[in-house]
C-alpha cells in the first residue's frame, strides 16, 4: 500500500482549549489559550495547505451536543487566525451519502472530528460517500484528518469502543471493531492517562500482537505523516509493542478471568518524541544521552 501523502492529528480528548462561552475569558487568555498555542489547534493550522485560510470542517457526528460542541472549535480556530471554518453536523446516513457533503469534503482542507462516541462515527459514516472521500484526499492529497477523543479513537483500522477501565484485563472486557481506516496496525486508546486504560491497551495489544497500542493522554497529540509519530501538547503517549511477547494464558482461561503477559514493551512519549512506524523505533528529543557539544 501506497503511504498517505496526507497528515493525521490525533489527540487524547479533554482539550485545555479554554472555554469561549466563559466571560472571564479574555482576563484568563495565558491559562486557556495555553495548550493550543502550545499545542495542537495552533498546529493543525500550521500544518494546513493554505495555513489561516485553509477550509476546516468541524465534524460533530460523535457528539451528543454538537451545536455546542461545534461552536467552542469554531472560536478556538478562528481565534488562532484561521478564516474558513465551518461545522459539518451530520445526523445519519443518508445525509453522509449526500452531493453537499461529499462536496464539502471534497473542499476540505482538514476535517477535524470532535469527541462523543466513536460507534456513532462509524456506524453513520462508515462506507458512505463521505468517508470515502475523506479517505481518498488523505490517501492521495495534501489533507489534514484531525480527531479529538472518539474521532482519534475511529482513525485506525481497528478500534476500541467499549470496555471499562478498571476491568479490563480481564479476558473479554473489551470490544474492538472497525474504525475509519485512515492507518493500519495500530488501535488508540484516548483520555488514557486520566481514566487508567492502560489495560485496555495492553489487551488489545496481546489479542493480536502485531498492532501497536497507543494510548493517548489528555491534552496530548500524535503528528502522523511519512511513518513518522511526532508527540505534541503537555501530556504523554504511552506506545504498547507487542511483538516480543513470549506467553500468555489468553487461550487457556475463561471469559472474565485475568489475563498474563509475559514481555510485553512499552514506551512512553512525551512533546517532541517521535517513533517511527516502520522501523518501530522512538527517538527522545531531549535524551540525557545525546552527545554533548565538545568545545573546539
Amino acid at each position: 500500500m501506497m503511504r498517505p501523502v496526507g497528515k493525521l492529528i490525533i489527540i487524547g480528548g479533554a482539550v485545555n482549549k479554554g472555554s469561549f462561552a466563559e466571560t472571564d475569558f479574555d482576563q484568563n487568555i495565558e491559562k486557556n489559550l495555553n495548550f493550543f498555542e502550545r499545542g495542537i489547534l495552533r498546529k493543525i493550522i500550521n500544518e494546513s495547505k493554505l495555513k489561516e485560510n485553509s477550509v476546516i470542517e468541524i465534524v460533530t457526528t460523535a457528539s451528543q451536543i454538537p451545536q455546542i460542541v461545534g461552536t467552542e472549535y469554531k472560536k478556538a480556530f478562528e481565534f488562532l487566525g484561521a478564516k474558513n471554518v465551518n461545522i459539518l453536523d451530520i445526523h445519519n446516513r443518508e445525509e453522509a451519502n449526500s452531493d453537499v457533503m461529499a462536496a464539502r469534503a471534497n473542499a476540505a482542507d482538514v476535517v477535524m472530528f470532535t469527541g462523543g462516541d466513536q460507534l456513532r462515527l462509524t456506524s453513520i459514516l462508515g462506507g458512505t460517500r463521505f468517508h470515502d472521500t475523506i479517505l481518498l484526499k488523505y490517501q492521495e492529497q495534501d489533507f489534514i484528518y484531525s480527531g479529538t477523543s472518539a474521532g482519534a479513537a475511529a482513525a485506525s483500522e481497528n478500534m476500541i469502543y467499549q470496555g471499562s477501565s478498571s476491568e479490563s484485563l480481564l479476558k473479554g472486557e473489551i470490544k474492538t471493531t472497525q474504525g475509519l481506516g485512515l492507518i493500519d496496525n495500530v488501535i488508540i486508546d484516548t483520555h488514557f492517562v486520566q481514566r487508567g486504560r492502560i489495560g485496555r491497551l495492553f489487551q488489545a495489544v496481546v489479542n493480536n500482537p502485531r498492532t501497536l497500542g497507543i494510548g493517548l493522554g489528555e491534552d496530548t497529540g500524535l503528528f502522523i505523516h511519512n511513518d513518522i509519530m511526532t508527540a505534541v501538547g503537555s501530556g504523554l503517549v504511552i506506545l504498547v509493542d507487542g511483538r516480543f511477547i513470549k506467553d500468555t494464558n489468553l487461550t487457556n482461561i475463561n471469559l472474565g478471568e485475568p489475563i498474563s503477559i509475559d514481555n510485553l514493551t512499552v514506551h512512553v512519549m512525551s512533546m517532541n518524541d517521535h517513533y517511527d512506524l516502520t522501523t518501530k523505533k522512538l527517538t527522545i528529543e531531549n535524551s540525557q544521552f545525546n552527545p554533548i557539544p565538545q568545545d573546539k
